[in-house]
């Protein structure tokens, strides 16, 4: 996006190299924490009154407050391993995609927009797994054929992953309306760099299937006419119920055209 580019000239210093890397590692030493001291979201997550009053760290750290972290379990620890392997490949393809800059800048707009949605709608307790979702939903985009193995075995394109995502999203939604906004806010990063180019790929296909279907249109009657009038050009294709005949001179005429005498010798 050229507004990126000129805004990287002017302030490249804010590009963080493995940002989403360091992210997703603190979120899991907060989230093995968690299985240690279970009171631990509630020194972590966003609560307007505690920030007010002074408890300022809960802006950064609400990012890793949850409410279902529960006990440890094998299925918990597989998750949480899998979180991690998944974190890094997002970041080092969002990188590869856009650049550090732009890929830090994506970051950061997720991170202020959760503090406004959080400020906007209380107490939801999703603000972690909507950053992470944010950055997965832009590499399902980016990369919507990349391959994970469901269950070690069963292969399945990110893409589908990230329908499935979106779906649950929505129906959260749906039983909680006030989510709409918490949501529109918690994506708009995704919005603001994935939205544009997706609607501009498809008016681009589009144009394209409608020069093709052109093109093709264009073609047939030059390819496939069987019938031509010698003095208009008309075919077959122009009108199905045109009739035409040869004449004399071993040239073929429309009803429209056909000589004089031949309309009289054939009535």
């Amino acid at each position: 996006m050229p507004w990126l580019d000129k805004l990287e000239r002017r302030a490249g210093w804010l590009a963080f190299p493995g940002l989403f890397r360091f992210y997703v590692l603190f979120g899991a030493l907060v989230h093995v924490l968690s299985w240690i001291q279970p009171d631990l979201e509630m020194l972590l997550d966003f609560d307007r009154s505690k920030i007010f009053s002074g408890e300022v760290w809960r802006l950064a750290t609400f990012l890793f407050a949850t409410d279902a972290v529960g006990q440890p379990s094998t299925i918990g620890v597989l998750f949480l391993f899998f979180a991690v392997i998944i974190g890094f490949l997002i970041s080092d393809s969002l990188e590869s995609a856009w650049g550090v800059f732009s890929t830090s800048l994506f970051l950061y707009c997720g991170y202020f927009a959760l503090v406004i949605a959080n400020l906007l709608v209380h107490g939801t307790g999703m603000s972690g797994s909507l950053f992470y979702s944010s950055a997965f939903f832009a590499f399902a985009t980016l990369f919507p054929r990349h391959e994970f193995l469901l269950f070690f075995v069963l292969p399945v394109q990110v893409r589908f992953l990230a329908l499935i995502g979106a779906a649950l999203l929505a129906i959260q939604a749906l039983g909680h309306p006030v989510l709409f906004i918490f949501f529109l806010f918690a994506f708009a990063n995704y919005f603001l760099w994935l939205l544009p180019d997706f609607i501009r790929s498809r008016k681009g296909l589009a144009s394209a299937t409608i020069r093709r279907r052109r093109f093709e249109h264009d073609s047939i009657p030059e390819l496939d006419a069987f019938h031509r009038c010698a003095v208009c050009g008309r075919t077959e294709h122009d009108d199905a119920h045109l009739e035409f005949r040869v004449g004399h001179d071993g040239k073929e005429y429309c009803a429209e055209h056909l000589p004089e005498e031949e309309s009289k010798s054939s009535a």
